[in-house]
C-alpha cells in the first residue's frame, strides 16, 4: 500500500482510537487496583478477630490436646498428598504475571518431588502450567469483583471437603502474586495445610486485649473446628485479592507501556502526514509555476 496521506490519516485515526481504548483500560484498572487493596486491609481486621478467638479456644483446650491432634499431625511422607492453588489470571495484557508465577510455582513443586494436585484459578496461568507438563487437576474462574471472591473461595472449600484435598494426609500450597508497589509485584508462597505445632505455639502466645477471658458457649472442639475453617477462608481471600490487584498492577503498567508507545507511533505518523503532505503542496505549486511560464512562453 503506497504511503499516501489518505493511508497514513487513516493510521492516525486508528492509532488514536487504539489510544482511547488504552485510556479506558487504564481507568478501569487503577479503580480496580484501589478497592481490591481496600479489601485486602478490612480483612486484617477480621482476620485479628479470628486470630483472637483461635488464642482463646486454644489456650483453653490445652488440656485435652487429643481433640486437637487430627489438625496438627504431620503426614506421613508415604502417603503425603501435595495440592496446589494457583491464583492467576483469564484475560491478556498483564505482561509476565503469568507466566512468573507459573514458573515459580512449578519449581517449588517439582522440589517437593511429588506428583502435584493442581487447582488452578484463571486460564492463563492454566494454560501455562499445562504446557510445563505439570497436569491440571480442576481450573476455576477468576472473580470479576470484590463480591465475586467470597463465592470462589467457598467453591474451593466445597470441592477440597468433596475431594479429600483437606485431608489429615493432605499438603496444601497457595502460590499467588503479591503487590510490592504501584505498578510491581511478587511470586509468594504459603503452606495453608496442614497447621503444624509452630502455628499452634504462634497463637497461644497471643495475647487477650482485655482483662476479661472470653466464654464459650459451645465445645471448644467446635468452636476451634469453625475458627479453623475461618482462618482457611480468610488466607484464601486474601491471596486472591491479592493476586487481583497484582493483575491490575500489572495491566496498569502494560497500559502505559502501550500509551507511550502509541504517541511515539502518533508523533511519528504525523511527521510522516506532514512531510507527505508538504511534498504534495510543493508539487502542486511546482506544476503552477510549470504552467504559468508555459503560457508566457506560448504568448512571447
Amino acid at each position: 500500500m503506497s504511503n499516501t496521506a489518505a493511508n497514513i490519516q487513516r493510521k492516525i485515526n486508528s492509532a488514536s482510537d487504539l489510544k482511547g481504548v488504552v485510556r479506558t483500560m487504564k481507568a478501569v484498572a487503577a479503580s480496580s487496583i484501589s478497592q481490591y487493596e481496600n479489601s485486602v486491609s478490612a480483612l486484617a481486621d477480621y482476620y485479628r478477630t479470628v486470630e483472637l478467638g483461635l488464642s482463646a479456644s486454644l489456650r483453653g483446650s490445652r488440656s485435652n490436646m487429643p481433640l486437637l491432634a487430627p489438625a496438627f499431625h504431620q503426614p506421613a511422607a508415604d502417603s503425603q498428598v501435595i495440592g496446589a492453588i494457583v491464583f492467576g489470571s483469564d484475560q491478556g495484557l498483564v505482561g509476565q504475571f503469568n507466566e512468573d508465577l507459573a514458573d515459580f510455582a512449578i519449581n517449588i513443586l517439582r522440589k517437593l518431588g511429588e506428583k502435584p494436585r493442581v487447582w488452578a484459578i484463571g486460564e492463563r496461568v492454566q494454560a501455562r502450567i499445562a504446557d510445563s507438563g505439570v497436569a491440571i487437576e480442576k481450573g476455576f474462574s477468576v472473580p470479576t469483583s470484590v463480591n465475586a471472591i467470597a463465592d470462589l473461595v467457598r467453591q474451593i472449600q466445597i470441592e477440597s471437603d468433596t475431594q479429600g484435598t483437606s485431608a489429615i494426609n493432605a499438603v496444601v500450597y497457595v502460590f499467588h502474586n503479591r503487590p510490592v508497589s504501584a505498578s510491581l509485584y511478587q511470586p509468594v508462597s504459603q503452606r495453608l495445610l496442614p497447621l503444624d505445632h509452630q502455628w499452634y505455639h504462634h497463637l497461644i502466645q497471643v495475647q487477650w486485649p482485655t482483662k476479661m477471658p472470653p466464654e464459650f458457649l459451645c465445645s471448644s472442639s467446635t468452636t476451634i473446628a469453625a475458627l479453623i475453617r475461618e482462618y482457611v477462608f480468610i488466607s484464601l481471600y486474601r491471596a486472591c485479592a491479592e493476586s487481583l490487584a497484582s493483575e491490575n498492577a500489572s495491566r496498569l503498567a502494560a497500559m502505559q507501556r502501550a500509551e507511550k508507545n502509541i504517541d511515539e507511533l502518533l508523533e511519528n505518523l504525523t511527521r510522516d502526514f506532514d512531510r507527505v503532505r508538504q511534498s504534495s503542496i510543493d508539487e502542486e505549486l511546482s506544476d503552477v509555476l510549470a504552467g504559468y511560464e508555459l503560457l508566457n512562453t506560448n504568448q512571447k
